[in-house]
């Protein structure tokens, strides 16, 4: 399996990217919707066209970072948003990051990584908060593919990864999923144990 940046890249340029959703996922909006505080750091990982991204920044939210390895998914971004800082798009590996945040919002990143990634994926995003810091996002709770993204899982596979970094604040079945993926994601609200 070759989940390499090229890899990537070229789903992006021959426009093979089912996961894409054209819009904002209907659970994290939600979630999006109820914040704030416009100021707090903001993380996407892997967030390819990421109309998170578009929608937290044209509503205010002021330091919005996209890491993905797609060159042109973080173009394509840009295009579309052209007021989005730059320096916001950040083309590398989620695994180098070296910054700190209070809020990372997870779309369809951990079901796009080679699933032995998963528990280095928990720590990583525990090093990359900071305290208190929240993931908040969705997860599928469908099994998927073993050989390529999108892989799936369950919460009972999810749990091992993160309680022994993070308070699980909420972790259930999505109320307001997109009718394609209803009653295959789940919600979740974990918080950087101290």
């Amino acid at each position: 399996m070759d989940l390499t940046e090229t890899f990537w890249d070229d789903r992006y340029i021959s426009n093979d990217i089912g996961w894409d959703l054209g819009v904002v996922s209907p659970p994290i909006k939600t979630y999006i919707d109820q914040l704030s505080q416009k100021d707090i750091q903001i993380l996407i990982p892997g967030g390819g066209h990421s109309y998170e991204a578009e929608y937290l920044h044209l509503n205010g939210f002021k330091n919005v970072y996209v890491v993905d390895v797609s060159k042109t998914a973080l173009h394509h971004l840009k295009s579309r948003v052209p007021s989005f800082p730059e320096s916001h798009l950040i083309q590398l590996d989620f695994f180098e990051l070296e910054m700190t945040f209070d809020l990372i919002l997870e779309q369809t990143f951990f079901c796009a990584i080679h699933p032995k990634l998963r528990p280095t994926y928990a720590k990583k995003t525990y090093d990359l908060l900071h305290t208190k810091g929240k993931v908040v996002g969705l997860l599928f709770n469908v099994p998927l593919n073993t050989t390529h993204p999108p892989f799936g899982g369950s919460k009972e596979e999810y749990l091992p990864y993160f309680d022994p970094y993070f308070y699980i604040l909420k972790m259930e079945k999505a109320t307001n999923s997109i009718e394609s993926r209803k009653g295959k994601e789940l919600f979740f609200k974990i918080e950087k144990k101290t």
